[in-house]
C-alpha cells in the first residue's frame, strides 16, 4: 500500500508516521460526507483534531480525517454566557477569545493543546477546572443514523478524563461542536499549585490565565522544539485507606481530596520520586522539568515513547503500589490499540 501521505507535522510528538489517505475538512458537512462512508466501508479511519494527544506506533492503513471547522456564536442572558463553538476551533485561542470579550471561566485551561472538538472526549482539564465543569452541550455526528445529535453534558457521562466519547460510543461518532455555559457570577478557582498564593478578593481571570500560561511554559517543552503531548500519564485516583498508607510512608507525597473521597495523587511527584525524572530511554526521555511528560529527543519512534512509558509505570507501581495509565491514544495500523506494542 502506497503510503504517500506523512503525520510528522500533524502529531505533537513529531513521529514520522504516515498514512494512506490524509483529508481536511471545514464544515459539519463535509465532516458528513467523508466519515459516513468510511465508516459504512468499515475502513480504518482516524479523525484528527490537534494531533495532540496520539503516538503512532507504526504507519496508519487508513484514512486520517482532519477536522478543520471554525465559527463561534456567543448569546446571552441574565445569568450567563452561551456560547456554540465548532470542532474545529483551536483550545487555547478560545480561551483568548473569551477573556478578550470579557467572559471567564476556562482561564485555567489556557494553553492545554488540542481542539474544541478534542476537549470532551476526555474530559480535559487543568488547575482545578475540568471541561464538564462549563460544558453546556455537546453535538456529534452519529455513525448509525447519519444524524447530528446533541446530547446535554449530563448525557455525556463525564468523569476524570473520561466521558461517553471513550466508551459507548466509542468509534460511533465525530464531535462537531460544543456548548459552553459560563456564568456572568465568575468565582476564582484557586485551589491547585501555583494558584493558591492568589487573593480571591481581588484576582482576575486574566491574572490567572497569565500566570497558568507562565507556568506551563516554564514546565512544558514546545512540540515544536521538543516533541511530546503534554500530560502522559493520568494522576491516579485512590481510596482514602490507600492514600493514608501511602502518606505515611511517604509523608510528602502529593493527593487532593475528591468529592466521593478518594483522594487523586500527583503522577509527576511519583514519577519524580521513582527517580525517573530526566531518565532516558533511546531517544525518548522523561522531561527532565515536568516527570509527568515524556518527550521525544529526536529521531524516537511511537514503540520507544511506549516501551518508555511502561518502564515509568512499571517504576511507579513497583515503589509505590499505584498504576498509573496512560493518557495519549496509541495508534497502529489499522486503529487504536495499547501500549503493548
Amino acid at each position: 500500500m502506497s503510503l504517500l501521505h506523512s503525520l510528522k507535522s500533524l502529531n505533537s510528538f513529531g513521529l514520522a508516521q504516515s498514512c494512506a489517505d490524509l483529508v481536511e475538512v471545514h464544515s459539519k458537512e463535509a465532516i458528513k460526507a467523508v466519515c459516513l462512508p468510511l465508516w459504512r466501508q468499515q475502513a480504518p479511519m482516524l479523525v484528527l483534531g490537534g494531533g495532540s494527544n496520539l503516538v503512532f506506533t507504526q504507519d496508519f492503513y487508513g484514512t486520517v480525517v482532519r477536522v478543520l471547522s471554525k465559527g463561534m456564536k456567543v448569546s446571552e442572558d441574565e445569568e450567563a454566557f452561551y456560547l456554540e463553538v465548532e470542532a474545529g476551533e483551536n483550545w487555547h485561542e478560545l480561551i483568548q477569545f473569551t477573556l478578550e470579550h470579557g467572559i471567564f471561566g476556562l482561564e485555567n485551561m489556557a494553553l492545554i493543546p488540542g481542539t474544541v472538538g478534542a476537549a470532551p472526549i476526555q474530559n480535559i482539564g487543568a488547575y482545578g477546572v475540568e471541561l464538564c465543569d462549563v460544558c453546556n452541550w455537546v453535538e456529534y455526528l452519529d455513525f448509525a443514523s447519519g444524524d447530528f445529535v446533541r446530547i446535554s453534558a449530563a448525557e455525556c457521562q463525564f468523569a476524570y478524563r473520561e466521558s461517553i466519547f471513550k466508551n459507548k460510543l466509542r468509534n460511533l461518532a465525530v464531535v462537531t461542536a460544543v456548548g459552553f455555559r459560563l456564568a456572568k457570577d465568575w468565582q476564582p478557582r484557586l485551589g491547585y499549585g501555583p494558584l493558591q498564593s492568589f487573593d480571591p478578593a481581588t484576582i482576575s481571570a486574566r491574572e490567572i490565565f497569565d500566570r497558568v500560561c507562565q507556568v506551563r511554559n516554564e514546565k512544558l517543552p514546545d512540540p515544536a522544539v521538543l516533541g511530546n503531548a503534554g500530560s502522559f500519564f493520568k494522576n491516579p485516583i485512590v481510596s482514602a485507606a490507600c492514600y493514608v498508607d501511602l502518606a505515611q510512608r511517604f509523608p510528602t507525597i502529593v493527593g487532593y481530596a475528591q468529592a466521593n473521597t478518594t483522594v487523586k495523587l500527583a503522577a509527576g511527584w511519583l514519577i519524580e520520586q521513582a527517580g525517573l525524572k530526566g531518565f532516558e530511554l533511546g531517544n525518548a526521555a522523561v522531561h527532565d522539568k515536568q516527570a509527568l511528560v515524556l518527550v521525544n529527543r529526536g529521531g524516537a519512534t511511537g514503540r520507544d515513547i511506549c516501551r518508555l512509558a511502561l518502564h515509568v509505570i512499571a517504576q511507579v507501581q513497583g515503589k509505590f503500589g499505584v498504576v498509573l495509565e496512560a493518557e495519549p491514544r496509541i495508534m497502529g495500523a489499522d486503529g487504536e490499540g495499547d501500549l503493548y506494542v
